[in-house]
């Protein structure tokens, strides 16, 4: 019986090995020389500082942030546990006008823009606070806007939503667009 096993498996090996063809290897080495390469460093504990004219206009802190440089030697800084800026005013130093804070946060260089997600919430001057998954800050035209969901509670209890959100770097105005909400009515004659 052991003889008769014995046989049956040497006449099947080459059956096996024949079936077994190159194509997956010559697919292989193509898809293997595809490597992206990426160079990343790490910072742990990190505050950046946003000047402008020897002003200081804002502070960022983040627990972490790395500094990826591609192949292509394309630059990225991506803040993966999140971070939290204080915006202050330019008139009075050290008073801090607003506050931005998110779970994630990528700034390109090339592009000079920074996405803000995950649970983004920035709080103005005035006491407004303005929330979304998602807040895009273009360095050059110097607004925030967005094409998420925004929420808007100001500080008189009004609530907007709506998408197509923009607002200069300050949030002092804002354009929201699809909007709804509900209004408070102050000093208001019921009949």
């Amino acid at each position: 019986m052991r003889k008769a096993f014995s046989y049956g498996l040497m006449l099947m090996l080459p059956v096996l090995l024949v079936s077994c063809g190159d194509d997956d290897l010559k697919k292989a080495s193509p898809i293997s020389s595809q490597k992206v390469i990426l160079n990343r460093d790490r910072t742990i504990g990190v505050e950046i500082i946003y000047s402008d004219s020897a002003r200081v206009k804002a502070k960022g802190n983040a627990p972490i942030m790395d500094k990826v440089t591609t192949e292509n030697n394309t630059t990225y800084q991506e803040m993966i546990k999140g971070v939290k800026i204080d915006f202050f005013n330019i008139n009075q130093p050290g008073v801090v006008d607003g506050t931005l804070i998110c779970d994630y946060a990528i700034r390109k260089e090339q592009e000079q823009k920074t996405f803000f997600r995950k649970n983004v919430i920035v709080k103005n001057a005035k006491g407004d606070t303005f929330s979304s998954e998602e807040l895009i800050w273009d360095e050059a035209k110097k607004i925030f806007y967005s094409t998420q969901n925004v929420t808007i509670k100001t500080v008189d209890g009004n609530i907007l939503n709506g998408v197509d959100f923009k607002a200069p770097q300050d949030f002092s105005t804002y354009e929201i667009n699809t909007a709804t909400g509900q209004g408070v009515l102050k000093d208001a004659i019921v009949p």
